[in-house]
């Protein structure tokens, strides 16, 4: 779990640096900033979707994902109860015509702890005491930290936390879910977490508005659509 706080308080302090810097910076500078971040982020998303080794997995995942995303109205759940733990900044980020705190919170757990390192440097800290993927992605996110908390806000803050409890989980259940987390699973997962990453990517350059919150069941569609091509033989 060592690794996990450290990769938690990176967090911390990359977003806090962020917003200190942030302070400071015209907003002519901090648009531009906005706009180069959301080209590095389809950089990102795009260089996981690559990976991808069946598009008709991404695809089954992430329209069915929105589809029940869109039709439990998961983005207005979340935004709503995000906005009350977090309505200080809300107001000041809604006053500012910014990213909201709810979009910065999913934006950048999505950015910082969705992929394949998160997974398997989970997985190698708990099932071998391996921390050198984790220590690796705590250096990252530090760097990752400061550009999000710069240019989305505070809401970045909350992705700390979702390091610290999604991490922690999976070095904790190591063992336990180490069997159900096949080398394609993760891929799977991965990829579709890389298009969701693509999103928030065009959104931050104002080329789509899509409700990215509402894309987060595609995750849970992944190992149905997996296990479907592999029935059919197709993977």
């Amino acid at each position: 779990m060592f690794a996990v706080i450290i990769n938690t308080i990176a967090i911390v302090i990359g977003t806090s640096l962020g917003l200190i810097f942030k302070k400071g910076i015209p907003e002519r500078v901090s648009d531009i900033m906005m706009k180069v971040m959301g080209l590095c982020v389809v950089i990102i998303g795009l260089q996981g979707c690559i990976q991808e080794k069946n598009a008709l997995i991404l695809i089954l995942s992430c329209v069915a994902g929105a589809a029940v995303g869109e039709l439990c109205d998961l983005d207005g759940r979340i935004s709503r109860g995000t906005e009350r733990l977090t309505k200080r900044f809300e107001k000041k980020e809604a006053e500012d015509g910014r990213i909201t705190a709810a979009e910065a919170f999913i934006n950048s757990c999505l950015i910082m702890s969705v992929g394949a390192m998160m997974i398997v440097g989970s997985l190698d800290a708990g099932l071998k005491g391996n921390y050198t993927m984790l220590y690796t992605k705590s250096l990252l996110d530090l760097i990752t930290g400061v550009m999000l908390g710069a240019t989305m806000g505070a809401g970045v803050y909350g992705s700390a936390l979702f390091t610290l409890i999604a991490q922690g989980a999976i070095v904790l259940l190591s063992s336990s879910l180490a069997p159900f987390l096949s080398d394609a699973l993760i891929l799977e997962l991965s990829c579709s977490g890389s298009l969701m990453i693509v999103a928030i990517g065009t959104n931050m350059l104002e080329l789509t508005s899509l409700k990215v919150i509402n894309l987060l069941p595609a995750f849970l569609a992944v190992p149905f659509a997996l296990q479907l091509m592999q029935a059919l033989r197709l993977y």
